[in-house]
């Protein structure tokens, strides 16, 4: 039994593990909790309704975006509650999260601050945009020709996700950084 002296030793290699481990332990409790205070907006995600969140938008970047574990996944997003669901989404794929174009994105998530401008990158890769809006809705205004809207396409996707190549310890998660060290 660990003392508080002695930290626990925690055998999880994955994002998925840590995840799944989390949902065993108390699915209910508080894990996700977002603040905008230029407009008053307050979202906190439960753990199982986080997982749920991944899990669809998980769906989204293999069936609809044809992503394969070790692909790239450009995230240019604001702080907001869906960039952790992004980025979960990502790492339970066996995605590499990269901040920069520099990387070699295969695949491109965006807000509304740069969606014109991703939009001009929609012919040679998958660009998917979100509104940033409460519940992940839909852009009130039409997105540009090759944009995918996220709050229009996850609502189709099952509320559960399991890798058909799933990753491990040492894909990488972010440039630098295995699975297993984040």
């Amino acid at each position: 039994m660990p003392t508080a002296r002695q930290p626990r030793v925690v055998d999880v290699t994955t994002f998925a593990e840590v995840l799944d481990r989390e949902l065993r332990r108390d699915p209910g409790r508080p894990l996700v909790t977002f603040y905008d205070f230029a407009t008053g907006e307050r979202v906190e995600l439960s753990v199982v309704t986080y997982a749920n969140w991944v899990a669809k938008t998980a769906s989204l970047l293999v069936e609809e975006l044809d992503l394969e574990r070790g692909d790239r996944l450009l995230v240019d997003l604001p702080a907001h509650w869906l960039t952790p669901v992004f980025l979960g989404a990502a790492w339970t794929v066996g995605l590499q999260v990269v901040w920069d174009e520099a990387a070699g994105a295969d695949a491109i998530v965006c807000g509304p601050p740069s969606v014109a401008a991703r939009a001009a990158q929609a012919d040679g890769r998958p660009v998917v945009a979100t509104a940033l809006l409460p519940l992940g809705v839909r852009f009130p205004e039409p997105l540009p020709l090759g944009v995918t809207d996220y709050g229009v396409e996850v609502w189709g996707q099952p509320d559960a996700f399991a890798p058909g190549d799933p990753p491990r310890p040492d894909d990488l998660a972010v440039p630098g950084m295995t699975q297993g060290e984040v």
